[in-house]
């Protein structure tokens, strides 16, 4: 008897193969040892095992301290990421960086950054330079054919950006900024909360706020506050943040003029070290923000809608990496008497296995090897996302560098 239907035939495989199956019981007669039953073979061949896809072979090109946070997170992924080569502009910075971070024995260390393109065997590169010299590397890498996931921000202006943007396209290479909450369950979560109209009804305003207290050392000799390496200084490092999360909360619909906040405070050489903006559209939404190296670590974001609010206050580096709370206030109204609110805010957390870096590789690896393995073309959304987020950016440097004047935003 061939078994075709393990829910109807005699089960005589392991009955772990077939979950659905009825077990029966077959008592062999006294006298006999053995029970004979003819079986027919079946025709069908046992496939064999699908093959775990290709790791994603990394390159990570220059060792600054966001590369010890990214290296770990590829580790965290596991074997869909190889962490292949670093590259530094020593080759003795690049060993102890391995070593450091406990990069696997076979990882090549590479002593300048050239020499990282050259290697044939890396499939993308991880690219935490200062932003004054991506435009140079990456470029060089979406030339060479590397997938590209480049430190924010992306570019000093646009303009540069599109340089790259185009080279990734080009060579029809992957392109995902290093935006790190983008990847983070939470996101998607509140996202969905702020698409559904019921709760929370057409987003009116957006208020962001991120910002750190750095030491001395950090004001004096850092790269975010050096006119030829990060010369977008906190406007670039963290007001990237709130301008992505006020695109992010009303679709990346870019707003129709920005008016930088007056007084920003610079250095000596004329780099940002605290300012803001309030952005308006042409349908009356308004959003402003604030970013700074001087003032407490505070990273708030609120979307206040007709019908609710959300409220999260540790957006960019959650508090828990595997936990993200954010507070929601739907059809609020106030007590009788006006002594209290009802509803309170719901108190929401949203919980993940891996950290928000970590998530981000794993997506930019899932998108790399479609196109490597399935022959698939890069995912569009990510540059759109990134080129919106550094037009609103040159638009809000073009305003405080003129005197704080409205600035119309131009895609």
């Amino acid at each position: 008897m061939a078994v075709a239907d393990c829910g109807a035939a005699f089960l005589f495989s392991h009955p772990e193969n077939c979950p659905n199956a009825r077990r029966f019981s077959i008592q062999v007669p006294a006298g006999r040892s053995r029970l004979h039953i003819p079986l027919a073979m079946s025709s069908a061949a046992v496939p064999p095992p699908e093959e775990p896809p290709s790791p994603v072979r990394f390159g990570i090109m220059g060792c600054g301290s966001i590369a010890r946070k990214l290296s770990r997170a590829m580790l965290l992924v596991g074997p869909a990421v190889d962490v292949a080569a670093v590259a530094s502009r020593s080759r003795d910075k690049a060993r102890l960086f391995a070593a450091d971070n406990g990069l696997p024995a076979g990882t090549r260390l590479h002593g300048s950054y050239q020499a990282l393109l050259d290697d044939p065997d890396i499939d993308a590169i991880y690219l935490p330079l200062p932003t004054s010299l991506h435009l140079k590397w990456a470029t060089a890498a979406a030339e060479r054919g590397k997938h590209l996931l480049l430190e924010k921000p992306t570019a000093p202006c646009a303009a540069e950006l599109d340089h790259i943007l185009a080279a990734c396209e080009a060579s029809g290479v992957q392109f995902m900024d290093s935006t790190m909450w983008m990847h983070n369950p939470r996101t998607a979560k509140m996202r969905q909360l702020i698409a559904d109209h019921d709760t929370i009804g057409d987003v009116r305003v957006i208020n962001s706020i991120v910002s750190f207290r750095a030491n001395e050392e950090f004001l004096k000799n850092d790269i975010r506050v050096k006119p030829d390496l990060d010369g977008l200084g906190a406007l670039g490092d963290i007001g990237w943040y709130c301008i992505r999360a006020i695109l992010w909360a009303v679709g990346y619909e870019l707003p129709k003029n920005v008016i930088a906040l007056r007084h920003p405070v610079k250095n000596e050489a004329g780099v940002v070290l605290a300012c803001g903006a309030s952005l308006y559209w042409a349908d009356g939404k308004v959003a402003t923000f604030h970013c700074s190296f001087l003032t407490n670590l505070t990273m708030d974001v609120t979307v206040v809608g007709t019908n609710g609010t959300i409220h999260v206050t540790d957006l960019v580096i959650p508090y828990d990496e595997k936990y993200g709370p954010f507070s929601l206030d739907s059809k609020t109204n106030f007590t009788e008497l006006t002594t209290g609110w009802d509803p309170h805010p719901s108190k929401n957390v949203v919980t993940t296995d891996l950290p928000q870096e970590a998530l981000m590789v794993q997506e930019f690896c899932r998108l790399v090897r479609n196109i490597k393995d399935a022959g698939g073309k890069p995912e569009g959304k990510w540059p759109a996302i990134t080129r919106k987020t550094q037009i609103v950016v040159d638009a809000v440097k073009t305003s405080i560098d003129n005197g704080c004047e409205s600035v119309d935003v131009v895609s």
